[in-house]
């Protein structure tokens, strides 16, 4: 089932229910009469397939679906914010902000734009703030209008992960993880964790979204990504987000196969290292930090890099065909050492390493099958890490 199908209204007189213990009393808290909120349960408890009270002439008990989903609307109910909102307001605004456009919302929603046109305008009515703007001849959101597509992509992650857990309770086990991923952590980590989790989950589904921090990094606050995995910051980004470390990276200088330097059998200075360009990654990258650091700990000036790329795959054709050289993890070219088109030159001087780790939000409150995947992932690394002291 989709989220996007749940009638906030029923949501709110299912957790009306809960709270107040009777039908009776949810109907006058929420200012709707009791035929409305009873008849509102109905249609939700046929939506989920579950049961969520036992009616008794004393109030509404709550049975176990309701113990684990009314947890989970109430978060997205704190997400939303005001009772005015409705479904079909919430997903035009997640719809617009998400396409950029109406035209490219209508195209991906199948909705007239004259449809998401009034949905917004109808949200920015009853929460009192401006949602968007005109800009030139397109248009975009307003500071206003980003927390607010934020706040409800974060209530649309709570629903989804509830209805997750639902159908593990009805005795299937399906759900969804999405994982951002950073470049340190797709050549090993990320791969054998995937492939662990899914023997043991074969229904569950692992979305891997590939980029760079600052790519990634907005759509874990969003709800949109799960979990981040990659080289971790030196401190934590920002309060929201939480850091794990899983395991630490040893860095090696890399050249192409009879680059002058291998002649020299790792007995290379840093001095040495100086004298070539470099492929290095974006100013502000952990791996730049660690190559800034490598030359300042030799009190060597660093030499200048003509070509700024992180990129693997753009490294090692530039190094194949040139005497550049650059600074990752083994792990990350194994493929190329084993085939002999990169060199190892030698260990990065100063034993310099990188931790790489997950990142995830504070609020976040995985599913049992999430929290399994982080389970695995922490049993992977250290998998990795015993191997690589063998």
């Amino acid at each position: 089932m989709d989220s996007s199908n749940l009638n906030l209204r029923h949501l709110r007189a299912m957790a009306a229910i809960e709270r107040l213990g009777s039908a009776t009393a949810a109907a006058q808290a929420i200012s709707i009469t009791q035929p409305a909120i009873t008849q509102a349960l109905a249609k939700l408890e046929s939506q989920l397939d579950h049961q969520l009270f036992e009616r008794r002439p004393d109030g509404m008990t709550k049975l176990p679906a309701a113990t684990i989903f009314v947890p989970r609307v109430e978060a997205a109910l704190e997400h939303i914010g005001s009772r005015h909102v409705t479904t079909a307001c919430m997903h035009a605004m997640i719809a617009l902000a998400d396409a950029g456009s109406y035209a490219e919302a209508s195209a991906v929603t199948g909705l007239a734009q004259s449809t998401l046109h009034r949905a917004v305008r109808d949200l920015s009515l009853v929460l009192k703030r401006s949602l968007v703007e005109r800009r030139g001849k397109g248009i975009a959101l307003t500071e206003q209008g980003r927390r607010t597509a934020r706040s409800f992509r974060l209530a649309r992650a709570e629903l989804e992960a509830g209805l997750s857990e639902l159908a593990t309770l009805g005795g299937r086990e399906t759900g969804r993880i999405t994982i951002g991923a950073m470049p340190l952590c797709r050549a090993r980590l990320l791969p054998a964790a995937a492939a662990a989790f899914h023997e043991k989950h074969p229904e569950s589904e692992v979305v891997i979204v590939e980029g760079s921090f600052r790519e990634l990094i907005e759509p874990l606050r969003d709800g949109v990504i799960d979990v981040m995995i990659g080289a971790l910051r030196p401190a934590a980004p920002a309060d929201d987000l939480i850091q794990n470390e899983l395991l630490v990276d040893r860095l090696v200088v890399l050249g192409r196969k009879g680059h002058p330097l291998a002649k020299l059998a790792g007995n290379v200075a840093t001095k040495d290292l100086a004298d070539y360009p470099w492929a290095i990654s974006a100013r502000g990258t952990p791996l730049r930090i660690q190559w800034d650091r490598m030359f300042a700990r030799a009190g060597i000036a660093p030499p200048k890099i003509p070509v700024e790329s992180g990129s693997v795959i753009a490294n090692r054709e530039i190094l194949r065909k040139s005497d550049f050289l650059t600074l990752f993890s083994p792990d990350q070219v194994a493929v190329e050492l084993e085939a002999g088109w990169l060199a190892r030159i030698c260990e990065a001087p100063g034993h310099l390493e990188r931790t790489i780790g997950s990142t995830t939000r504070a609020g976040w409150r995985p599913t049992d099958m999430q929290s399994s995947f982080l389970q695995i992932l922490q049993d992977t690394a250290q998998e990795i890490t015993l191997s690589k002291n063998l």
